[in-house]
């Protein structure tokens, strides 16, 4: 084993720091508009609306479109390699929107999860073979993040050592090849909701996770103060018959994070896995107002069905509704980025999902 290697040089470190710390911006946080083509499909055919590349236009163009307050509270967008290229109605590149905003676009770069051979239903994310080819054109065209998720699942004998190195390393691997390209890459395992486990068992299982992608990161020469990491808030599975306070699960997520996350880390941007709109930032804003650990980092979000599930519902595919559509996104994002600074109120914001469950079980974008 070698201890000599190289860190990025000066202006590197200082573009990717740049980058990362804009991202966690105090108040603000990420909107993950990054579902693919079958995934978004789910959505629209929630509202009726058949799958096409127009309907998908038409509801980013929502998105993009919004009042310039959207910028307040959302520091950075994921977008699927499709939106990335698209445009309004009179011919504006969606991802110029984005920047008037204020707003830094970011790319998701994975290309889904594949099974691993003889595992109990364990996964990897592939999508490294051209992965450098792909960042690069990515920050030519002008995104400054990207994103790739892993899943991992607890089972009685899951995640095996296998998954959980299998994954570890795939991370770590990504997250060089952005920043060698000048992307910050937001690094993502999520240990899924499914299951029965109580919340000690999650937090034991995030924890050696988050133990493992750590040490892949430091051994792959990853300059951890240029990424940011997307982890699962912990919570007890969704067949789990305890139900937990927020207060309960805000102490697990916090103290395990402070076991294995490197305070080096500018920030941390929790998926919302399946919660409710209204539970996301309940968690979000009980994590921000928990002091059973030490914070050295930003904590915010980075949430897909929890910041549009009541935009998807307001809009109903309707032109007429556009206008409400935005208003839905406009008041999640508020009640997140107040919640990143632990400052919300539960049930003070209300929306067109209510407390609608967005579990799906096996979930992938």
């Amino acid at each position: 084993m070698t201890t000599y290697f190289n860190y990025p040089s000066a202006e590197l470190q200082k573009e990717l720091r740049d980058i990362a710390n804009a991202i966690v911006t105090p108040g603000k946080g990420i909107l993950a508009a990054d579902e693919s083509g079958g995934t978004m499909g789910k959505r629209l055919a929630g509202i009726g609306l058949e799958n096409t590349d127009e309907n998908r236009r038409q509801y980013r163009q929502l998105l993009f479109t919004s009042d310039k307050q959207l910028g307040n509270n959302i520091s950075g967008v994921i977008l699927f390699h499709e939106t990335l290229y698209q445009k309004t109605d009179d011919g504006t590149p969606f991802i110029d929107l984005i920047r008037k905003l204020g707003i830094i676009p970011g790319i998701k770069v994975d290309k889904g999860v594949v099974a691993l051979m003889g595992s109990e239903g364990e996964s990897t994310t592939q999508g490294l073979d051209d992965l450098h080819t792909r960042c690069a054109q990515y920050k030519k065209d002008g995104c400054q993040f990207a994103k790739w998720r892993c899943t991992l699942k607890i089972g009685k004998n899951t995640p095996s050592y296998l998954g959980v190195v299998e994954n570890a390393n795939v991370l770590a691997r990504y997250a060089s090849i952005c920043q060698m390209n000048g992307l910050v890459p937001i690094v993502e395992p999520e240990v899924l909701m499914d299951g029965t486990h109580d919340l000690d068992r999650a937090q034991k299982v995030t924890e050696t996770v988050l133990s493992f992608v750590y040490k892949a990161l430091n051994d792959h020469h990853v300059f951890l103060e240029g990424t940011l990491l997307k982890p699962n808030m912990v919570l007890a599975g969704q067949e789990c018959p305890t139900k937990y306070t927020p207060a309960e699960a805000a102490k697990a997520t916090v103290i395990a994070l402070s076991r294995t996350v490197p305070p080096a880390m500018p920030g941390i941007c929790f998926l919302s896995g399946g919660q409710s709109e209204e539970e996301a930032t309940v968690h979000l804003d009980a994590i921000n107002k928990c002091t059973a650990a030490k914070k050295p980092w930003a904590l915010t979000f980075s949430y897909g069905r929890a910041l549009q599930a009541s935009t998807l519902k307001a809009w109903a595919g309707k032109k007429e509704n556009i206008k409400a559509g935005q208003a839905e996104l406009l008041r999640r994002a508020r009640a997140n980025g107040a919640a990143a600074l632990g400052k919300y109120s539960a049930g003070s914001v209300g929306g067109a999902a209510g407390d609608s469950s967005l579990y799906v079980k096996n979930h992938q974008y």
